[in-house]
């Protein structure tokens, strides 16, 4: 049987983080979020069997388990395995396999990792059980079970933004209505974006889930400064999306300026000692701004600098300590589902 070899991009949101938490968007009269795919992939190898048994590798994780047959591998009790068995559980696929994991994301990098890795998954799985016809007929259906699934697994509130450029590569502008999400997918090629753009990892790692909870909490119980703070987000990630549309790139370092004043708002467990001594080493030596990734606390940040400070930036985050990942923006993945998808998935 064919061996299927499925790879997606991870991504660096650039503005409207949080945002995509159903139901605040609702709470602010819509919202709007921006982010680019970039070359730090999450890969699933699926290897098909005749047989029952069951072969599961998590090269991250350091785990291999066999099982006998789905039944075995679902009522297994290992928390390092829930993510791969909700998968099972909304397959449930009749034959074994083995199915072996691996992502090139730092641990709590800020990168959307396991979201990519979800998607991962869901590709692999489809193209093994629907062969012929697509069991996913938009990029929207997929993000819906997506975030689903990885809800269930995390026992947290989960936002939809991280799937979109794992499933589609490229700029990704979603606007969030009563409709549901729309997806504008521009390309990166040659731009601004592409040249200015540097990953730095902290070093420590993020948790996402806990600090969106929290802001999810005070703002269903109507803090004033949360929800203050979650307009002005909203407004910032507007004036981000038409930059981008009109590729004013030179805007961007000081929307992410104003984005992080904005965010610390919401919870100061957004920053870190780590970031802020990023943020003044790295500003020091000629960076324009620097953007926290995912929910912050750590994880990964945007660095961005222009061309000719770009070496004396790299130097100054590894001399300190801190790890320069060599990532560039992704561009438009092809063929693309997404690029077919019309219609919004209405969250139910």
């Amino acid at each position: 049987m064919k061996v299927i070899q499925v790879s997606s991009p991870t991504r660096v949101d650039l503005a409207g983080g949080t945002l995509d938490l159903w139901p605040l968007s609702n709470f602010i009269g819509g919202a709007v979020t921006v982010n680019v795919a970039i070359e730090i992939q999450t890969e699933a190898v699926l290897e098909p069997k005749s047989a029952s048994e069951i072969e599961l590798h998590s090269e991250d994780l350091n785990l291999a388990k066999t099982f006998s047959n789905l039944q075995d591998c679902l009522q297994t009790e290992d928390p390092a395995l829930r993510l791969l068995q909700a998968q099972l559980e909304y397959w449930k696929p009749r034959h074994g396999f083995k199915l072996t994991t691996r992502s090139q994301s730092p641990v709590g990098g800020g990168l959307g990792g396991s979201s990519s890795l979800t998607i991962s998954l869901l590709k692999a799985f489809e193209a093994w059980l629907h062969p012929q016809e697509s069991h996913f007929k938009t990029t929207h259906q997929m993000v819906h079970v997506a975030h689903n699934l990885e809800a269930g697994v995390l026992g947290t509130p989960t936002g939809t933004q991280d799937y979109y450029p794992a499933a589609s590569g490229g700029l990704n502008i979603l606007t969030y209505s009563s409709d549901g999400i729309r997806q504008e997918i521009l390309p990166i090629q040659g731009t601004q974006l592409e040249q200015s753009f540097l990953l730095v990892y902290t070093g420590k790692s993020h948790h996402s889930g806990i600090n969106n909870f929290e802001v999810l909490s005070k703002a269903v119980q109507r803090d004033p400064q949360v929800l203050t703070a979650l307009r002005a987000l909203g407004e910032i990630s507007i004036q981000t999306a038409q930059a981008c549309r009109s590729q004013l790139y030179e805007q961007l370092p000081g929307l992410f300026r104003k984005e992080y004043r904005e965010r610390v708002k919401l919870a100061k467990a957004f920053s870190s000692p780590e970031i802020d001594r990023l943020h003044d080493l790295t500003m020091q030596a000629g960076a324009s701004a620097v953007k926290i990734c995912g929910a912050g606390g750590g994880g990964c940040v945007l660095v961005w600098v222009e061309p000719p400070h770009r070496e004396k930036v790299r130097a100054v985050c590894e001399k300190n300590g801190f790890r320069v990942l060599d990532a560039k923006p992704v561009p438009p993945l092809v063929p693309s589902r997404a690029l077919r998808a019309g219609e919004p998935v209405r969250e139910s």
